[in-house]
């Protein structure tokens, strides 16, 4: 069955910023609607996906080891990790708020730097296996990275908001900017991945097979035998 042509055979390449799909026939450098640089590939995919993939997971250590802020209530202060927040709402029946952070904040870093990983290993070694779905698990890992930003948000709410002097005050602490950090080179990893690796290696080989189409005499002999 003959597959639809792929953009690179029809001298097509999709500018990055509006979508437009430029045609590369005199080699232009910016795209003609927007002004955007134009690449046909992500330029060193693999390598800045891993390098950003690496720094998050070295400050996902302290983000969860260093406290992401302090409450004090009537002089007394407590320094909460992200860990022990989500303890102290569930022990405190707040089951639904513990939840959201925990997913936001444990649960979504966690997915992305096990997908990411899978995502980068398969690619490396060649791998046909589930192309179509790791396709849609690169999709999914880019919906669910903005969500990880949840925590940084909630804490900087609370930390304006809870102002009321001698009787309790909220400060973010260290741990807060750790996370930001994990958040931003993780979305930043995941920005670099380009999905169309994937599927270069089963188009080489549809290539091959076209340019090496079987002996059909061969074929019929093995088939009488």
């Amino acid at each position: 069955m003959n597959r639809p042509p792929l953009a690179s055979e029809l001298n097509l390449c999709l500018c990055h910023s509006c979508g437009l799909a430029c045609d590369m026939t005199d080699n232009p450098h910016e795209c003609q609607r927007c002004g955007a640089p134009l690449h046909a590939r992500k330029a060193n995919s693999l390598t800045r996906t891993w390098a950003y993939l690496l720094a998050s997971l070295v400050f996902y250590i302290p983000a969860n080891l260093l406290p992401v802020m302090n409450t004090s209530l009537f002089g007394n202060g407590s320094d909460s990790t992200i860990m022990s927040g989500v303890l102290e709402f569930w022990a405190h029946g707040a089951w639904d708020i513990a939840l959201i952070i925990f997913i936001a904040s444990i649960a979504v870093p966690g997915i992305k730097f096990v997908a990411l990983s899978l995502l980068l290993i398969t690619v490396q070694r060649g791998s046909l296996w589930a192309r179509k779905e790791r396709s849609k698990l690169y999709r999914f890992v880019e919906l669910i990275g903005y969500w990880s930003m949840l925590d940084v948000i909630v804490v900087a709410l609370v930390a304006a908001l809870v102002k009321f002097q001698a009787l309790g005050d909220i400060e973010p602490r260290m741990g807060i900017l750790f996370f930001g950090l994990v958040v931003v080179f993780t979305m930043l990893s995941a920005m670099s991945f380009d999905p169309r690796l994937i599927w270069d290696n089963e188009r080489d080989i549809e290539r091959e097979e076209q340019d090496n189409p079987p002996n059909e005499e061969l074929t019929d002999e093995v088939a009488s035998h």
